[in-house]
């Protein structure tokens, strides 16, 4: 599982699958299975710290129904 932050989805998914990410090149291919988008950057770095936290990797079991 991966949490990242982006302006362009499509781009950076392509990025991944491609190893062009030190982080992700390892691991792959990668889907995108589920996605927030915000107005704000702030918005988005502060629920990228929430997902990465215990409680946030709690809700994304939850949201996408990891058992």
């Amino acid at each position: 599982m991966y949490k990242g932050l982006t302006n362009d989805l499509k781009r950076r998914v392509r990025e991944h699958n491609s190893g062009k990410s030190t982080y992700t090149k390892q691991n792959g291919p990668w889907e995108l299975i589920y996605y927030e988008a915000f107005l704000h950057k702030e918005d988005t770095m502060k629920e990228e710290k929430f997902l990465k936290s215990g409680k946030g990797r709690e809700r994304i079991k939850w949201l996408i129904n990891i058992k």
